[in-house]
């Protein structure tokens, strides 16, 4: 396939910005790993009750909160391509786990770097591929580990043979390492007459759940509040069928948060999933606080340098996660608590304190907004963007022709987690969801098909998505108004099913 980026050069015309450097903020991008929007507290919630993330509350306080912000492609490597191209897995060809990024691909650091930015990423990076693209890298092999972590680091051998390690007779967790590496760049960085572009990525929270030493006793005498859903289905998912995916007690047998959390196998089922949910909550936000804890040391370091009002600071993850909700763990579903990412944002120069949004964006928007933000006219920028930057939503300008809905798909067929293939259209009130559950040419995804279904939801009447309307009759017309507006968005941005044979008689004989 040919790179990205030279198809980019091609087309675009004097794409470096004449913006004047001194006029430029700094751009600090945090991104953590599986994070949820409903386990912070500032969007609201039931677990906002336990205080989870006082820094991040206050970013959004004195910031803008985007309320509908979601990913395409809810698992690790492909949203991260996603920002990192600005593409729809389709088209960035990083459609699972397996995908990689190649340096001349990474757009949004080349991007910043034309613009006069020096770069640098820090963390979880999971692309595979060296991030040549950036001045300046630390990064996590894979997963990397959550204690005494190692990171890949630029230098004379080849990728990915240059390495540090952190830690030593004393522990270091993960989230801390990458937050000291980050604060000594920005100490320590090279050429200071530039901005600074600084994607600063946590491994945490995502499994399994280890939290620094400190946090051991967090939430021990508090018992987490439960969705209701948790212990009772509705009408939710497959009509009449059994329920797919992890769960958090035994309904899933080969793999459930019950084995993940060590729980006794030999008691009662509701027991076993009370005791699961428990611990896994109380592990996952002892994560959420030591990440929020690290943000805050990024915050002071700002202000102590007199630098934080004029840096853009982003808070987001790469997907959502399930806790709980419908008895689900993990994340790859189209369902809300996935779908949705967190995005908090603060600027005081440009956006006005306790703003919240409510127009739809996603994470293929994210690259032309941090694009615009750091001065780049939408003109200069690459022309093979499928997303279009909200910079203007978040300064109450939002423009007449904002898209009302996102399009979704999941590829990765019943690997891991059990989660058919699917694809998807969310509106303001609507969602219509398709899993067609084919592998089709997607790599790691299990090559046994599952029967396909679809499902709709009112988004307006049922929030939370218990009750999957696909057969009621009331739904009739919105139903043929969303399968035609979704057949619609996959040809704008051309994820059609017509190089895939099996998956159209599949689609004609389910819809």
């Amino acid at each position: 396939m040919k790179s990205i980026f030279s198809l980019a050069c091609a087309l675009v015309v004097g794409a470096v910005s004449t913006t004047n450097a001194a006029d430029q903020p700094n751009i600090l991008f945090i991104m953590s790993d599986d994070h949820a929007a409903h386990a912070i507290g500032a969007y609201g919630g039931r677990l906002a009750v336990l205080n989870p993330t006082p820094t991040l509350d206050r970013l959004a306080h004195e910031g803008v909160l985007m309320k509908n912000a979601f990913c395409v492609n809810a698992i690790c490597t492909p949203s991260r391509a996603n920002i990192m191209t600005g593409l729809h897995s389709h088209r960035n060809g990083v459609t699972t786990l397996n995908g990689v990024v190649k340096p001349a691909d990474q757009t949004l650091a080349i991007e910043m770097k034309r613009a006069g930015y020096e770069t640098a990423v820090i963390g979880k990076w999971h692309l595979q591929e060296e991030p040549a693209a950036f001045d300046f890298y630390t990064v996590l092999p894979g997963q990397g580990s959550y204690f005494n972590p190692v990171f890949l680091v630029r230098g004379p051998q080849p990728w990915p043979r240059n390495e540090i390690r952190t830690g030593g007779y004393d522990s270091k967790h993960s989230s801390d390492a990458i937050t000291d590496i980050s604060l000594k760049w920005l100490r320590e960085r090279k050429d200071k007459s530039k901005p600074f572009f600084l994607m600063h990525h946590f491994k945490a929270p995502h499994d399994n759940f280890e939290n620094a030493e400190r946090y051991d006793w967090l939430y021990e005498d508090i018992n987490i509040p439960e969705p209701e859903s948790l212990w009772r289905r509705g009408n939710h998912g497959p009509v009449g069928r059994p329920q797919y995916g992890t769960s958090i007690g035994k309904r899933n047998e080969r793999r459930n948060m019950g084995h993940h959390m060590f729980v006794d196998p030999a008691l009662g089922d509701a027991e076993y999933k009370r005791e699961a949910y428990q611990r896994y909550l109380k592990k996952f936000l002892r994560c959420v606080r030591g990440i929020d804890d690290n943000i805050l040391r990024l915050i002071e370091h700002l202000e102590k340098t007199g630098e934080l009002d004029n840096t853009v600071i982003i808070y987001t993850a790469d997907q959502g996660f399930n806790l709980g909700e419908h008895d689900y763990i993990d994340k790859r579903w189209m369902y809300e608590e996935t779908l949705r990412m967190p995005f908090i944002v603060r600027y005081p120069k440009r956006f006005k304190a306790g703003t919240v949004i409510e127009d739809i964006v996603n994470n293929v928007d994210f690259t032309p907004t941090l694009l615009e933000l750091a001065g780049i006219p939408a003109a200069d920028m690459p022309r093979q963007f499928q997303g279009r930057s909200f910079v203007a939503n978040m300064e109450g300008r939002t423009p007449g022709d904002w898209p009302g809905q996102t399009y979704y798909r999941y590829w990765m067929h019943m690997a891991h987690h059990d989660n058919p293939a699917h694809y998807g259209l969310r509106t303001r009130e609507h969602k219509l969801i398709f899993f067609y559950g084919l592998p089709l040419d997607a790599p790691g995804a299990q090559n046994e098909p599952t029967e396909p279904w679809l499902e709709l939801y009112d988004l307006t009447r049922d929030p939370h998505e218990m009750n999957n309307v696909i057969n009621d009759p009331h739904y009739a017309t919105v139903l043929a108004e969303l399968k035609a507006k979704l057949l619609a968005e996959k040809e704008k941005i051309g994820d059609t099913d017509d190089k895939y044979p099996d998956l159209v008689k599949v689609r004609q004989a389910t819809w």
